[in-house]
């Protein structure tokens, strides 16, 4: 095994790195004996080395005194990427904080390998940003310059569900075409291909902003938002009436990448107003303590193991969130689910057969439809599939790790 090239998804929720040999494909050990681990920082307090994957999730999870960043992905384009922040005692930007996670992803690789990196070949969603090209060609440039200064001298690009019609070419039957379904954390991309013996011939890429993340802010607030005082109303500092209670404290408490901001002085105080104001008083209450106990990722994970169990089962499921209050849950149904992913599901199923259009493919042409990513695990992704394509063979893919696979493959020398 010689190449200097590493393949790597840095994905929104999981990242892996794997390189190609002739006896097929070596997935990096890069998380405690694992194949991809969590796209996760956290900085202790006392200014201590950053902690990536699952050591970060337990340093959240043991209490200790620091900040827990997620979904890093999904800031790549704005202008937040490059604003410095008070994190871990010393100012940063999360643009340097992807930097020393793919310097962390290139040096693991390094030690486990014996091998040196100087190249890389990273997977990137069909389109960062939905129907925005400026954006996403700064996305790109972005991250780039992240690998860049994370000691590669060369980086490549090959979008991801091309990686994953690559790794995929061996299932199903030999000469069909088929549709490639791949749901990540940030982003959801389709990719319709035709195989052959060389190997998959693309057809046609498309993408849209969208993904498990987004998935798990609809969830929240329809679900767990409410018992925090969304939906109740404040009565006035002066004169007579209600008003709404404010959306966007509960919007930035339910997105991934947003929660660390939430928690400043003038968000808290802003808060402690509402409380004093709230019709509601109890439920307020609780937001309030949320963000004085910077408990929102937490309740991030709570969000998200509610909807993994309502997503697998028949019956109710709850969302436990007795770390704000005891005894405190929120009842999410597979129809409750269901009516929170209502948008989403439309979106997804309009991407998807605009991928068909852009190939020239009806949907009766399509043999196979290959699921890729964790989200596509959620039940209503291979319904849609399977009624968009009635004549396809809906199969799943290695969901975590056949993007890595297929760019292992293409950066074969």
């Amino acid at each position: 095994m010689q190449t200097d090239t590493l393949a790597i998804d840095f994905g929104t929720s999981n990242s892996a790195a794997a390189v190609a040999y002739e006896g097929g494909i070596f997935r990096v050990p890069i998380e405690r004996g694992a194949e991809t681990l969590p796209t996760a920082v956290f900085f202790p307090t006392d200014t201590g080395r950053m902690r990536i994957g699952a050591s970060a999730a337990d340093a959240l999870i043991a209490g200790e005194d620091g900040r827990y960043m997620r979904a890093l992905k999904s800031v790549l384009g704005l202008p937040l990427l490059h604003e410095k922040r008070l994190i871990g005692g010393k100012r940063r930007t999360l643009s340097g904080i992807i930097t020393e996670f793919l310097t962390e992803l290139r040096q693991r690789s390094e030690t486990a390998t014996g091998l040196t990196f100087s190249k890389a070949l990273s997977g990137r969603p069909v389109h960062f940003h939905s129907n925005d090209p400026a954006k996403d060609a700064q996305a790109e440039a972005d991250l780039r310059a992240c690998y860049l200064a994370a000691g590669f001298t060369e980086v490549r690009f090959l979008a991801e569900p091309e990686a994953a019609a690559m790794a995929s070419h061996g299932l199903g039957e030999a000469e069909q075409t088929g549709l490639i379904v791949d749901i990540g954390g940030g982003t959801s991309d389709f990719s319709v291909f035709r195989s052959g013996d060389s190997g998959p011939e693309i057809l046609a890429n498309h993408g849209i902003r969208l993904g498990g993340t987004d998935f798990d802010h609809a969830v929240s607030l329809l679900h767990a938002m409410p018992a925090l005082g969304l939906g109740g109303e404040l009565r006035r500092e002066m004169g007579q009436g209600l008003l709404p209670v404010p959306r966007a404290p509960y919007v930035d408490l339910a997105t991934w990448a947003k929660i660390p901001f939430l928690y400043t002085p003038e968000t808290r105080r802003m808060v402690a107003d509402m409380v004093r104001l709230a019709v509601d008083p109890e439920r307020m209450g609780r937001l309030l303590t949320v963000l004085e106990e910077e408990l929102g990722h937490e309740l991030a994970f709570a969000v998200e193991r509610g909807k993994i169990a309502a997503n697998g089962g028949n019956g109710a499921a709850q969302i436990g969130m007795g770390f704000i209050t005891p005894n405190l849950a929120q009842e999410i149904t597979p129809q409750s689910l269901d009516s929170a992913l209502s948008d989403n599901r439309a979106l997804l199923r309009d991407a998807a057969a605009e991928t068909l259009r852009m190939a020239g493919v009806s949907p009766d042409e399509i043999g196979r439809i290959v699921l890729v990513g964790g989200s596509s695990l959620m039940r209503f992704v291979s319904d849609e599939a399977s009624v968009l394509c009635p004549n396809a063979q809906v199969l799943h893919s290695e969901a975590f790790t056949a993007v890595v696979d297929g760019l292992a493959l293409a950066a074969r020398p």
